[in-house]
């Protein structure tokens, strides 16, 4: 299939691949449960308000690209609807597991992918994870792509290539030259205005942000390098 879907679609299958595993006693899901599953505020990369309007045009693309249908249940007025990215692409369990997430909350690690992945397809390892990754990256048309390191991060991270206009949602912005640093002079605070003035709220969101990350990461490596460990005990106490 081609790389069109629009941001609103790729919100809405990543909800329904989600809430099928998440949620399997409420699915499909109505309208209006997608509505409120595309705008909830937790495990979504950006927080968004979509209307019943656009969830229901990104439902009818939906079903004409073959990747979402309509299910008729007798007795019940309200349409749901359920994905069937699985057939279309060929993919699931983990694969597409990975390919949901990073629709739901834009590039990331393997590592950040590995915790948000848990409640949909849950990794014994971080390795898992990565090979999954290039599984999805080595098909034709890939369907994951591995970005360059940007300043600022210290891990190189993965997007999903099915939806170009929600990636535009995490664009980042060139780093400054070295150049126009050289050439731009830096103004020197004076005590006064370093006490009057209060850190600024996005700069300060945006360090919490990537320590969280940083942190979500490293609790995954930990948790893979104590499973080994913990292979390993279990080993020597056999040939002892």
């Amino acid at each position: 299939m081609e790389r069109d879907l629009t941001e609103v679609e790729a919100r809405v299958i990543g909800c329904l691949v989600e809430k099928a595993a998440t949620t399997p006693d409420v699915y499909p899901l109505t309208t209006n449960s997608l509505v409120t599953a595309c705008n909830q505020k937790s495990n979504r990369d950006p927080v968004v308000a979509f209307t019943s309007i656009q969830v229901d045009e990104a439902l009818k693309s939906l079903r004409q690209k073959e990747l979402v249908r309509a299910v008729h249940i007798q007795g019940n007025r309200s349409t749901k609807h359920r994905h069937v990215m699985d057939e279309r692409l060929g993919i699931s369990g983990p694969l597409l597991a990975v390919l949901a997430v990073l629709m739901l909350r834009g590039p990331q690690t393997a590592g950040e992918l590995r915790t948000r992945t848990e409640r949909i397809h849950s990794f014994e390892r971080l390795d898992d994870v990565d090979a999954t990754l290039h599984q999805l990256e080595a098909m034709t048309p890939p369907l994951v792509q591995h970005l360059e390191r940007v300043p600022g991060q210290k891990e190189r991270r993965w997007q999903q290539l099915l939806a170009a206009e929600a990636n535009a949602a995490h664009h980042v912005e060139p780093a400054v030259a070295v150049a126009d640093l050289a050439t731009t002079p830096t103004p020197v605070p004076t005590p006064a205005a370093v006490s009057s003035e209060p850190l600024s709220a996005h700069a300060t969101g945006s360090e919490v942000a990537e320590l969280q990350a940083e942190l979500a990461d490293l609790r995954a490596r930990h948790q893979d390098l104590k499973s080994r460990f913990d292979t390993l005990c279990a080993r020597l106490g056999e040939n002892l």
